[in-house]
């Protein structure tokens, strides 16, 4: 949903098409980065606790590109795919950790499937983009709550996945 709305976000502030598309650009650029940085911090911070604070900087972010018209809002809401690097392989590992190898392939199969919410909340936030206005906010910034909601989701899944390694030991 993030990326799918950048160039809507950018053209509420009266850019160009191709020019927000630039934004695009930086955007998963940052993810990249993100990705190879994020694996790197691995090495000194559990996969768990960096998915949390990833979620939460993700989520700052997010109420940023809703909160902040302008600019700064643009610049917020590209960030958030900094943030969003290394959920998608770390929610993966942590969710197959202890699945027994025989039910491996099938689990997998499952959390790929799991990804349909891919599918379901970019219609919702663009019929959230096309009222217009939501409680006197531009709908395209207020449409990003869809995804703030994803995000505090993942914050849970990283607490509660880290706390249940924290007492498991």
């Amino acid at each position: 949903m993030v990326w799918t709305f950048i160039i809507q976000y950018a053209d509420h502030l009266g850019i160009n098409k191709a020019t927000a598309q630039m934004y695009n650009i930086v955007a998963m650029s940052l993810n990249l980065t993100g990705r190879f940085v994020g694996t790197f911090i691995m090495r000194y911070v559990n996969t768990r606790r960096l998915l949390m604070l990833f979620g939460i900087g993700a989520s700052v972010c997010t109420l940023g590109a809703i909160c902040i018209e302008g600019m700064w809002g643009l610049y917020s809401l590209v960030a958030i795919s900094l943030f969003m690097s290394i959920m998608f392989p770390s929610i993966y590992g942590i969710a197959l950790e202890n699945v027994d190898s025989k039910d491996t392939h099938l689990g997998a199969a499952f959390l790929v499937m799991a990804i349909v919410g891919g599918a379901l909340m970019p219609p919702l936030q663009g019929m959230m983009i096309d009222q217009g206005t939501i409680w006197g906010m531009p709908a395209v910034n207020m449409s990003f709550i869809l995804p703030l909601v994803c995000f505090l989701v993942i914050i849970v899944y990283g607490y509660r996945s880290f706390m249940q390694l924290k007492t498991i030991k």
